[in-house]
């Protein structure tokens, strides 16, 4: 059930945030690898999660 609540807040936070993060990403002057560090982060993050988990 924690794990749950975890997502939901991540979606929440995502949703919040994704208005600013997209224009960020896709800001002309901005530098070209800024769409693969979200890329990244997100990975990180699911990798981080994954690895909590105990195997059954």
């Amino acid at each position: 059930m924690n794990n749950q609540r975890l997502v939901i807040l991540l979606l929440l936070i995502a949703y919040i945030f994704s208005p600013t993060l997209f224009t960020w990403i896709v800001n002309p002057e901005g530098a070209w690898y800024r769409p693969y560090i979200m890329w990244v982060l997100v990975i990180a993050v699911a990798y981080a999660i994954q690895a909590r988990k105990k195997p059954s």
